[in-house]
């Protein structure tokens, strides 16, 4: 199998993979227990922590664990609008968010808050202008993603958020700034003091790590209205016993990606280049989506006219290759691409478009396979469609 479709999920790392085994067996106590094994548990717990703060350069107690990255993009929105909502209601995102921002927004905007949604321009990408002239009084979040999931643009998320700094040195607390830094993880730099956010979002599927765990960062002093409730874990913010296992794995994932970011920039960025000269060369026709340098090494997001995506991924499961066409959470919908619409492309050609992702287990030998049997698929879809070779 050729797997290239690691923006969806990436295969969990052996270290990984020995460390949720051995925390499965070390640390069966509730962390919240009175006990010696229960205090085994939470120094893991702790541990794990330790380790995600270092890495964000931020406090221990401001990591919270949560399911995945789906719970952190909403607790990171919905927890502090519920805990502002007698101060401001408005909040700024954008037109190419993860529909697990963009359904949030929704959801808060049927209950009375009033959102902006910023277009971008054609590379998907949101300026830091437009998203300060879009502030209001009564404005008390801003959410922008860091990288998007499908077509790879990288919004300046540093440039807005030292210019958020800079409102706030005035005296005000708001707005409050989060990223979805949930696809960045692997590749960009997660220095929240850099990067001047408030809270960030991110899902240890994406780094080599298992599914089910997210982590949010969120500021001491956030203001905050819990989404779980129960018995007060992760200091009040989310309640249920841990998960002590992937929690520990999702740290260890963090580590070794972090320890390995630039080789694996590096390493992505070349067989990314070698997939789209080659394409663009045996077939010219193929447009490429998304901003050519400022964009993530390892997504590559191709428009093939008069070329179903479905068609064309269908083609290469039977050749045991894996892509997708956008985003793995609407992947089997039938609807174009909210993300290709909002830059600019039509509906029938979003209906065209496949995105190849690249990961820490992809190596050129493989991808020359790949390059050769997607070839031969395009031009044999081609010699089949009569309009096509007209073109």
């Amino acid at each position: 199998m050729i797997y290239l479709d690691n923006a969806a999920s990436t295969q969990i790392r052996d270290e990984v993979l020995s460390v949720i085994n051995e925390e499965l067996v070390n640390s069966f106590a509730n962390p919240s227990s009175p006990y010696t094994p229960a205090r085994k548990s939470r120094i893991a717990i702790d541990k794990a922590r330790k380790i995600f703060s270092g890495i964000l350069n931020c406090q221990e107690n401001e990591i919270v664990f949560t399911s995945g990255g789906t719970e952190s993009d909403n607790t990171a929105i919905k927890g502090p609008a519920k805990a502002l909502e007698n101060l401001g209601n408005h909040i700024i995102t954008t037109t190419t968010e993860h529909h697990a921002v963009l359904h949030t927004c929704n959801s808060l905007e049927k209950q009375g808050f009033d959102v902006t949604y910023l277009p971008t321009d054609k590379y998907g990408m949101v300026s830091k202008e437009s998203v300060l002239s879009a502030i209001k009084e009564n404005t008390i979040l801003i959410s922008i993603i860091y990288a998007n999931n499908e077509i790879g643009a990288i919004n300046p998320i540093k440039e807005i958020g030292q210019a958020l700094k800079k409102i706030k040195n005035k005296g005000s607390r708001f707005p409050l700034f989060h990223t979805d830094a949930i696809q960045a993880a692997p590749f960009l730099d997660l220095n929240i003091e850099e990067l001047g956010v408030d809270l960030l979002s991110l899902s240890a599927h994406k780094f080599n790590g298992p599914k089910g765990i997210g982590v949010l960062y969120m500021k001491n002093g956030t203001p905050f209205e819990p989404l779980i409730t129960g018995g007060g874990q992760e200091r009040q913010k989310r309640s249920g016993t841990e998960n002590i296992a992937f929690i520990s794995a999702a740290a260890q994932a963090i580590q070794l990606a972090e320890d390995e970011k630039k080789q694996l920039y590096l390493k992505v960025s070349k067989l990314k280049n070698k997939i789209i000269n080659q394409l663009k060369q045996n077939h010219p026709e193929i447009i490429l989506n998304g901003h050519p340098l400022q964009s993530l090494p390892n997504i590559i997001n191709l428009t093939i006219p008069n070329i179903r995506a479905d068609d064309l991924i269908s083609a290469l499961d039977i050749e045991d290759v894996c892509i997708s066409n956008g985003s793995a959470c609407t992947s089997n919908s039938l609807e174009p691409s909210h993300v290709l619409q909002a830059i600019g492309i039509s509906a029938k050609l979003a209906l065209n478009t496949i995105r190849i992702s690249l990961g820490r287990y992809n190596f050129e030998n493989e991808i020359i396979e790949f390059l050769f049997i997607i070839d031969k698929i395009l031009k044999r879809i081609k010699m089949n469609t009569p309009e096509i070779i007209n073109k």
